[in-house]
């Protein structure tokens, strides 16, 4: 170590250790056994093993079981705005360079897969939808958002408005309050009258609305594998369940489908889907459906025959903590299990977990468990992820969160 430490010194448990030197960039509470002053909440630390070798730097949060979040493990770093503006940038040109024309709708910031522990960056446009779940981040976002505003601008697309989504219960545990909004800065101008705009993917319009729609207004992860849907679901009569703002659905619409019917249990949801189906002169291929999933499939068995060609599961996240995995494994084969009933032989599934806890091969074999109840067997088609502006680091887990498996019924 060359440079001589400003920051508080923690000193972290063998297992600590070994997470951070396998590339984890995250300290929990009970790995930290001795802490020389305690930092303000969001402040910086350095942290040690017991043999006092230097590890890394980063924020710190005094209520968090994630009790410091790892910046950076060079030991010359001064952590000034312009290092949080240099990672800010470097994001912006990876996206850049992956996404090429979907550069102008995409994630732009994706916590610590891009250094930027705990922030997340959406861009609509010439509209950005962040939500912020670490104090640390919290008191150097506005140096992130001028780098995004100023790389942005210089591209000939000046942003027009950033609005905050920090609803999250995990701010709590961070000591930050909940809140949304237009966020004000000198390099923005006023905020935009309406939090509505329109987006275009794979050929699809949208509309999003930044303030109230889920998330961050939509979910951009799945760009690629609609594609992949919209492209088998040619001449097919299609269920997209848990359709939400009917993006699977309308792609699949829009690929050739022969009718697709989009299903939701929330009514305002299935009014969004219409309006983007009637946005795309698509509303004479579709129909929609405001019902639960969970009732609905075992209802059309009861009905008899094989009414679709193609079943589209895209459910929220089953569970949210390890302790739940069980119960969000029997929630995933029960809805696979009954849409592999109702399918022909020869159809088509394409199903999802957005759950980072649902891990991979978990989620291989709770499949694989509701084929063998139904009867059936499986052809995997394609085996998918995120779409590339929602990377992942082969040393944080939490970042390999999307499934998405597209199989034929045989």
């Amino acid at each position: 170590m060359k440079a001589q430490r400003k920051f508080p010194a923690a000193q972290i448990t063998p297992k600590g250790e070994a997470a951070l030197r396998a590339g984890h960039p995250w300290v929990y509470d009970q790995e930290i056994e001795f802490l020389d002053s305690p930092p303000e909440n969001g402040g910086l630390a350095d942290v040690f093993s017991k043999k006092g070798a230097y590890l890394g730097t980063g924020f710190y949060s005094e209520k968090s079981k994630i009790r410091l979040r790892i910046l950076s493990s060079n030991a010359n770093e001064t952590f000034g705005e312009a290092f949080f503006q240099r990672r800010a940038r470097y994001a912006l040109e990876y996206r850049r360079r992956v996404m090429g024309a979907d550069f102008s709708c995409c994630r732009l910031i994706f916590g610590e897969a891009d250094g930027l522990p705990g922030l997340t960056v959406d861009r609509y446009g010439d509209l950005l939808v962040t939500e912020v779940l670490s104090v640390g981040t919290e008191g150097v976002k506005e140096a992130v958002y001028g780098e995004i505003c100023r790389f942005l601008a210089a591209e000939g697309t000046p942003v027009r408005g950033i609005y905050e989504r920090n609803e999250a219960a995990i701010r709590d545990l961070e000591g930050l309050p909940r809140q949304k909004g237009w966020y004000r800065a000198d390099f923005l101008p006023a905020p935009p009258e309406s939090p509505l705009t329109e987006i275009v993917e794979n050929g699809v319009r949208y509309a999003v609305d930044v303030e109230n729609g889920q998330k961050t207004g939509f979910f951009l992860d799945q760009k690629y594998n609609r594609l992949a849907v919209s492209r088998l679901a040619k001449g097919m009569r299609v269920l997209d369940c848990f359709t939400h703002t009917g993006s699977f659905a309308l792609n699949a619409a829009y690929g050739g489908a022969e009718h697709v019917t989009a299903v939701d249990v929330s009514q305002a949801a299935v009014d969004m889907a219409r309006e983007n189906a009637r946005r795309n002169g698509l509303e004479d291929k579709m129909d929609f459906l405001c019902a639960d999933v969970f009732d609905l499939l075992p209802e059309l068995l009861k009905q008899g025959g094989s009414p679709y060609d193609l079943i589209i599961l895209d459910p929220p996240a089953f569970t949210k903590s390890r302790k739940t995995v069980s119960a969000a494994a029997r929630g995933y084969k029960e809805i696979n299990y009954r849409a592999m009933r109702l399918l022909p032989r020869g159809g088509y599934l394409v199903t999802c977990s957005c759950s980072h806890f649902m891990e991979p091969e978990l989620f291989r074999k709770t499949i694989t468990a509701a084929a063998r109840d139904a009867g059936v067997g499986l052809r995997l088609i394609e085996e998918r992820r995120a779409a590339p502006d929602h990377p992942m680091l082969m040393t944080v887990p939490e970042t390999d969160y999307l499934k998405f498996m597209m199989l034929q019924i045989v």
